[in-house]
């Protein structure tokens, strides 16, 4: 197959781009549609904070007949390469036919592309960034998807490592069934409260943009000495937030507080893949009538942040989140929860979550390769 990447450069071509991934996994029941319209606003430079300090660049694969058979975005992150003082390019958005060429002749595009800028290293796959959609899955094709975790084809990884990627990092989703607060936690949990050193409360819908204040402040701080961490700005935050505050569930959302100070928050929302589905990418005519029907049903669902600023680490916080959540998760009968994506070296995060039962079911992997290799 003859194989030409061109980049998007009309409205037209980012509505292909963004539906292109209906022709691979159009058969395939494990995978998620997105949401069109978050999609569009996710990708538009004028509605999506991101692009304040990223250059991103949209390449779709044509076939001899001019018919698309994959994509690519390329990103360089300002504010990534100066956190980290390097100079690094971003690929994601990944997405190719049953052809390894096209794969290959995506990479081979978004080298060249990054050499002309200056760069030296691609990294992978990110949607755009670590504060975004990241990874390819490596291990866990049999199990569902869940909200904002990635899902692609086992095929990619071969095409990925025969081009000379390299592991830079895996990232981890475990999952327990909350059945019964598990008597370790509960006896944790006492003796954590005999110490009365924190308090938590649930998040203030009420007061949602104070609230995001603090949110910002505690992300911003508590994560930044993790691997690939990139601050992010206030509007980028607040952008995610209102992407999400359709699904936030106050009782699954905590805030830890010393002497009214807040130093920590857990967040968990429900997964609403299933939902998704019946949409297919679409809210109407009849997808918002799915969302409201199915909201109510949900049985599985995802803590998707838990941080703690350094200072307050040891005061048995982490804890407290976990058997809030746990506790809270019992009441409405969930049937799972995944706690995702934690990075493989993070053993402080790792260890407890192994103890109340977490066991490791998926894998997703960030690769890296110096380009002047």
């Amino acid at each position: 197959m003859g194989v030409t990447v061109e980049p998007v450069i009309t409205r037209q071509g980012r509505e292909v781009f963004i539906r292109f991934p209906w022709r691979i996994y159009e058969d395939d029941p494990r995978w998620t549609p997105p949401l069109l319209a978050d999609q569009r606003k996710f990708l538009d430079p004028e509605k999506n904070p991101f692009f304040e300090h990223a250059d991103v660049s949209l390449f779709l694969a044509l076939d001899g007949g001019g018919q698309p058979v994959g994509r690519i975005a390329l990103t360089v992150d300002r504010a990534h390469n100066e956190f980290h003082s390097e100079q690094a390019g971003f690929f994601g958005f990944f997405e190719f036919v049953d052809d390894p060429r096209v794969g290959r002749s995506l990479l081979d595009h978004a080298r060249q592309w990054f050499q002309e800028k200056g760069l030296t290293k691609i990294i992978g796959p990110m949607n755009l960034s670590t504060n975004h959609e990241c990874g390819l899955l490596v291990e866990g094709f049999d199990q569902p998807s869940m909200l904002g975790i990635p899902y692609n084809p086992p095929r990619y990884q071969e095409v990925l490592e025969s081009w000379g990627l390299a592991k830079a990092k895996d990232l981890l989703s475990l999952y327990l069934f909350p059945n019964v607060v598990p008597e370790y936690l509960n006896r944790a949990m006492a003796r954590i409260e005999k110490r009365k050193r924190f308090t938590l409360r649930s998040f203030r819908m009420g007061r949602f943009q104070e609230e995001l204040e603090i949110l910002w402040d505690i992300y911003n701080t508590a994560w930044e000495r993790n691997w690939g961490f990139v601050p992010m700005t206030q509007k980028e935050f607040h952008f995610a937030a209102e992407e999400m505050k359709s699904i936030v569930l106050p009782e699954l959302s905590f805030i830890a507080e010393v002497e009214g100070k807040a130093v920590g928050f857990s967040l968990t929302l429900p997964n609403i893949n299933p939902l998704l589905k019946k949409m297919n990418g679409r809210l109407l005519p009849l997808g918002w009538l799915h969302f409201l029907r199915g909201k109510k049903n949900i049985s599985s669902f995802r803590v998707i942040t838990l941080g703690i600023k350094k200072p307050y680490r040891r005061m048995g916080i982490d804890v407290a989140f976990y058997h809030a959540t746990y506790k809270r998760l019992t009441k409405i009968d969930a049937l799972l929860v995944e706690m995702s994506w934690i990075l493989e070296d993070n053993i402080p995060m790792l260890e407890p979550i192994r103890r109340i039962g977490g066991t490791e079911y998926k894998r997703h992997r960030i690769y890296e390769r110096n380009l002047n290799d």
